[in-house]
């Protein structure tokens, strides 16, 4: 039988605060959610953000009320958390988009320039 070996987490900027101050529950939720990705599973509810970037990812976290882990996961040994954060409406808000944008590109650059 052939085992897997966990992928690390990067928490890019303050991704791992913000993550730190969901609910209690939220918070097991989501380190659970981000168990499963690191172990080459998918989280029980997720959806892509091609507008983010290519590969990136939404944990969506459902309960008292909505959170949001968006990761990417597409490289070999690490999964890089770009943004967490509770959602207060229907929509993603712009500042949410544009913080995992800018996270996701900065991302590429510097693996870039360690290539």
């Amino acid at each position: 039988m052939i085992q897997r070996l966990r992928k690390s987490i990067y928490w890019c900027g303050n991704s791992l605060e913000c993550l730190k101050a969901f609910s209690d529950v939220a918070r097991q939720r989501a380190g659970l959610e981000l168990s499963k990705v690191q172990a080459g599973g998918e989280p029980s509810d997720w959806k892509p953000m091609e507008t983010v970037g290519k590969g990136v990812r939404e944990i969506r976290i459902r309960g008292e009320n909505a959170y949001r882990v968006m990761y990417v996961a597409k490289f070999a040994q690490t999964i890089y958390v770009l943004h967490a954060f509770e959602k207060k409406s229907q929509r993603t808000s712009r500042t949410d988009l544009d913080i995992s944008s800018r996270r996701y590109r900065d991302l590429l650059r510097s693996r870039s320039q360690d290539d």
